[in-house]
């Protein structure tokens, strides 16, 4: 019971401050989207989210995601695929899921959009965007995006709905929105371009998404402020975290 008193409380209070951050930088009210990130929690969790009006959670692992899916049936829950996305996982993700944030490839696109069965509608997708730079984050150039949303828009299974980025993190307020405001820009020039259903900004997490919000995000990724800290223990078991390992770039 007090799990799920918690979890309504940091609800309420999450969408309170998105509502402020609406209004204080001129955004239209609602039009900001809160995507729970329900990695690492239980199925309870999450049905205490869903009971509070939540209906968008994000995941980062495909098996942990599905023991989710199966102990939740039959629920109007939108799941969201927000990990590194590798060849060997498309075929799950491409069945399973109803947003994609971290497509960086044509070859992932194409492997989705083949695997999607023809019984569910397209499925939508987000380019994620290196928009730092590291060398260590998955992510394409933005010279690369009009080049791949064109190959995308041939692909009739997958739908582009806009950009994601996972900035390096910056504790200067003025420094995350300049961040932020280079993905809106870029998402800005492929709409400019004729990608009409380009609209979606999924960026800003729990340390930065008021920088996010002041600079156009529509879907934001919050966890630990809707849950509470991750406990010591995961509900991951080892088979499962090397079945959602990494592949080699490339591969």
């Amino acid at each position: 019971m007090s799990t799920d008193i918690s979890i309504a409380e940091n609800l309420q209070r999450l969408r309170q401050r998105i509502a402020h951050f609406e209004q204080k930088y001129d955004r239209p009210h609602n039009c900001v989207q809160l995507l729970a990130v329900s990695k690492t929690q239980g199925p309870e969790k999450i049905l205490a989210a869903w009971h509070c009006g939540q209906r968008d959670f994000g995941e980062n692992y495909v098996q942990e995601a599905q023991q989710k899916m199966q102990a939740l049936p039959g629920r109007d829950i939108c799941w969201h695929f927000i990990g590194p996305l590798q060849s060997n996982k498309t075929r799950a993700v491409a069945e399973l899921f109803d947003w994609v944030h971290s497509v960086d490839r044509v070859k992932i696109a194409q492997r989705l959009n083949a695997q999607r069965p023809d019984s569910l509608p397209p499925l939508k997708i987000l380019l994620q965007v290196n928009i730092s730079g590291e060398a260590s984050k998955s992510g394409a150039g933005l010279t690369e995006l009009e080049s791949m949303a064109a190959a995308i828009r041939e692909l009739p299974r997958l739908q582009l709905r806009g950009l994601m980025a996972i900035p390096a993190p910056e504790a200067v307020f003025e420094r995350q929105r300049r961040v932020f405001r280079t993905l809106a820009q870029a998402r800005d020039a492929l709409v400019s371009k004729g990608f009409s259903d380009c609209t979606q900004l999924s960026m800003g997490m729990s340390q930065d998404f008021e920088a996010a919000i002041a600079e156009g995000a529509t879907l934001i990724r919050i966890g630990t402020a809707v849950f509470g800290a991750r406990p010591p223990g995961t509900i991951l078991s080892p088979s499962m975290v090397d079945g959602d390992r990494e592949e080699k770039p490339g591969s």
